[in-house]
């Protein structure tokens, strides 16, 4: 109890909620607009939040990150322009309800369902805690290498058909963060004599490069443009009850976002098509499904907004981040020396619960005001799109620039934005880049502190937690090599029936 009370009096600070309602409404507006996105968002802060204590920082980086996907739905819904690239499969149902004069049915389905999924994942979160607790000691050197090797094979597998570029990008970030001084040596590694590389590649800058700063790029490129959406008419909390008559979905959706949400490299793309597919094979009329089907709508958002909360697991208990959004919140605990893993629960354990908290608060107070402001969101859709390029692209150089005062890190981040927007243009994936950065620095520290215990290969999973952890990363490998074998198998036999067709013509 004595840390329930103590999370509740970090929550009632005035900072923090000032924190947590910045967050929580500039988290929707942000969600709202297509073509920014939390990444972007986050990005920018960044360097903002390092000055601020870190429940301040965290409260409201959290409040983007969980707020921004209940924004995204609207525009989705409303222009069939998802908000953010989590709410794609949103629009499949939201966009025809609204083409059949339901908007105002479509919008309160999609936030009582996001409302649903994000409540049911914290409660799975704070449910797990004492869990978390218990093994998280049990985490040493060695089981947190482990632990980080699976994460970035899992993010490396699950960008299929892209597989070689994501591990290549992968492996490029592990190289950047090898950049600079050796943290076990102290001597210097591809600096070449040049004393801007001394210090290492700043994690921050090239995040914001990444993804301020291409997408910035990429607004400023593309055709101008300025959505329409029309102000809906009809009670938002007419929703809640009807999503009542749909339980067993939302629940289960929410179950798949919790579940894949704590899976380094699935998140909400993965749990959204599997709680859609399970919606649509269980359903009473199936046929409905992309033509508005309301169990649709409501799978989409409840497994989205369940997987914030989950990916908070694997950060908090072992220090490892899922994807981009958490690595960023990563750099916030350590520039405040706050480590996350095993110590968390035992020396901060005040500040996990004050986290649990203000997760739950910020998806009430984004319940509540998106049930009185959704048609002043819908203005804020029709903002032009080379304006907010702009904007980014300002906001980004400042944040770069406040850093540490250095206009080489304005360029370092202007050349990482160009990166980013090649690759977004061949429609390659950002995230290795930044997973492979902080993933990578954890392995090798690990690694290296773990090498004087072995005298053997095989002592290094001789602990029942690395055994499991060895055998996890096996199947996981096996699992793809084996899909590919099939896959490699039915393309001979795809070829032989063409030609047999075409010979037969």
């Amino acid at each position: 109890m004595e840390n329930i009370f103590a999370g509740l009096e970090m929550l009632a600070r005035w900072d923090v909620m000032m924190a947590l309602f910045i967050g929580s409404i500039g988290g929707v507006i942000i969600g709202a607009i297509p073509g920014v996105g939390p990444a972007v968002a986050i990005a920018i802060l960044l360097p903002a939040t390092f000055s601020l204590d870190p429940i301040v920082g965290l409260t409201m980086l959290l409040g983007i990150y969980g707020s921004s996907m209940y924004g995204g739905a609207i525009p989705a819904v409303l222009i069939n322009t998802p908000g953010t690239a989590v709410n794609a499969l949103t629009s499949y149902d939201g966009y025809p309800m609204t083409k059949n004069g339901e908007a105002h049915r479509a919008v309160s389905l999609a936030y009582s369902a996001s409302f649903w999924g994000g409540i049911f994942g914290i409660g799975c979160l704070i449910l797990l805690s004492p869990v978390l607790a218990l093994i998280a000691p049990m985490f040493g050197s060695r089981e947190i290498f482990l632990a980080a090797l699976l994460g970035i094979i899992l993010v490396i597998l699950a960008h299929r058909g892209q597989i070689f570029a994501a591990g290549l990008l992968a492996m490029f970030g592990i190289f950047l963060q090898t950049v600079g001084l050796d943290p076990t040596t102290y001597t210097q590694r591809y600096s070449f004599g040049y004393s801007f590389l001394s210090s290492g590649v700043n994690l921050i800058v090239v995040v914001l490069g990444l993804f301020a700063l291409s997408q910035a790029f990429f607004l400023l490129t593309s055709p101008d443009d300025s959505p329409d959406a029309k102000p809906i008419t009809g009670k938002m909390g007419a929703g809640i009850k009807e999503l009542m008559k749909h339980k067993r979905v939302a629940t289960v959706a929410s179950a798949f976002g919790v579940v894949l949400g704590m899976i380094p490299g699935t998140g909400e793309f993965t749990a959204q098509f599997m709680s859609y597919t399970y919606a649509q094979k269980t359903s009473k009329d199936p046929d409905k499904f992309g033509k508005g089907s309301p169990e649709g709508l409501i799978a989409s958002e409840a497994a989205n907004n369940a997987v914030p909360a989950a990916a908070m697991i694997p950060l908090l208990a072992l220090g490892i981040p899922g994807e981009a959004l958490t690595a960023m919140m990563l750099s916030v605990f350590y520039v405040h020396n706050v480590i996350p893993g095993p110590q968390l629960f035992q020396n901060n354990i005040d500040l996990v619960y004050g986290l649990y908290f203000a997760l739950i608060a910020l998806n009430i107070i984004v319940m509540v005001f998106l049930l009185f402001s959704t048609n002043l969101l819908t203005k804020i859709i029709r903002v032009p799109t080379r304006f907010l390029g702009v904007m980014i692209l300002l906001l980004s150089f400042v944040g770069v620039y406040s850093l540490r005062n250095s206009l080489t890190d304005c360029m370092i981040a202007a050349g990482f934005g160009v990166l980013g927007l090649i690759l977004k243009r061949l429609n390659l994936p950002i995230v290795p880049i930044i997973l492979g950065m902080v993933l990578g620095g954890i392995m090798e520290v690990k690694l290296r502190s773990s090498l004087p215990r072995l005298k053997t290969p095989l002592d290094m999973i001789d602990r029942p937690i690395t055994a499991i952890l060895f055998a996890l990363i096996l199947i996981v490998v096996g699992i793809h090599i084996r899909g590919l074998i099939k896959e490699w198998r039915a393309e001979p036999e795809d070829d032989e029936h063409n030609i047999s067709d075409t010979y037969q013509r």
